[in-house]
């Protein structure tokens, strides 16, 4: 698999696309560096903000703008479009349901050299509580072009995951397809299902490809869209496995994992779950991503190690 573009560029470029001949929508900015930006500013000035390191002012100005009827989107860096303007989300934004985007750039690890005040390990855990809202996560650069279309046309309070890094191009054509579901099933498996989203659901295939040859067959399913999460075809593909492995880049603390536990047990559907992700009280450290995965046990290696420890639980 070939390594695509930049998310933020995929998913920029369709708004500046869109809004060549839709004065009504708005993009504001708390960041110069991404280079989908530039036509937005120099083509389109009426309808871009440059914000300047002031997220939680940012977020009133869109709650403004909104309420006149324009289609809002906001950009930042995901620490800093989470926790920093939580209270203006959640007083105003989630409040009134506005149909506001809000676009996360380096969720996870994905600042890694930054250490903490950069990591996003906790937004899942805080976004999906929001009333109304709705958490999607691109898997690859084609996906999140598509996402972006869906934003635009139509428009809900949104959170949107975007990776740093450019991510191997996956299903993103297909999306599509599957967008009303809001999963993709990549693989069938037989026994048991690695539950994934974003950059990991990358490593959940590779951990997937190192079993096969071990002749473990093991499905894997990407769930781009973690809030609202399918109730209906989500758990009847759950429920044929005899068990299922949660990977997430995520505080295990209400995160990913957790809202798949959520699910099963509203469902009533009871199979035996491993949650693999951040562990509470994990070391603050500098390192690059690799160093990190394999530092709070979510590399490709460790996970293979859980898939196992699952396997025979089950047997």
């Amino acid at each position: 698999m070939s390594k695509s573009r930049l998310m933020r560029d995929a998913f920029i470029d369709e708004i500046y696309k869109s809004a060549i001949n839709d004065q009504d929508i708005i993009f504001i900015s708390a960041d110069f560096g991404a280079a989908a930006l530039d036509d937005f500013r120099e083509n389109l000035p009426d309808q871009f903000i440059h914000a300047g390191i002031s997220e939680q002012n940012m977020v009133d100005v869109a709650v403004g703008l909104a309420l006149t009827g324009k289609k809002v989107f906001l950009y930042a860096m995901a620490p800093f479009i989470t926790t920093r303007c939580y209270e203006q989300t959640k007083a105003v934004i989630s409040s009134m349901r506005l149909p506001i985007t809000l676009i996360a750039v380096g969720v996870g690890l994905g600042y890694d050299h930054a250490t903490l005040t950069h990591f996003t390990t906790e937004d899942v855990a805080i976004m999906r509580a929001l009333n109304g809202i709705r958490l999607l996560t691109p898997v690859d650069s084609d996906s999140a072009a598509y996402i972006a279309k869906e934003c635009i046309n139509n428009p809900k309070f949104t959170y949107v995951r975007l990776e740093r890094n450019p991510q191997p191009d996956l299903y993103g054509n297909e999306l599509e397809s599957h967008f009303d579901e809001g999963y993709v099933c990549l693989n069938q498996g037989n026994d048991i299902a690695i539950i994934s989203s974003g950059c990991m659901t990358h490593k959940a295939i590779e951990v997937r490809n190192i079993l096969l040859k071990n002749e473990i067959d093991i499905g894997v399913i990407d769930v781009f869209r973690i809030k609202p999460l399918n109730q209906s075809s989500l758990p009847n593909l759950l429920s044929g496995y005899k068990a299922i492995l949660t990977l997430e880049e995520q505080m295990l603390d209400g995160g990913f994992g957790g809202a798949i536990l959520e699910l099963l047990a509203d469902e009533g559907i009871c199979i035996p779950v491993k949650r693999v992700g951040i562990k509470d009280n994990f070391e603050v450290v500098n390192g690059n991503r690799e160093y990190l995965n394999k530092l709070y046990s979510i590399d490709v290696e460790s996970t293979v190690g859980a898939v196992n420890e699952l396997i025979d639980k089950v047997k």
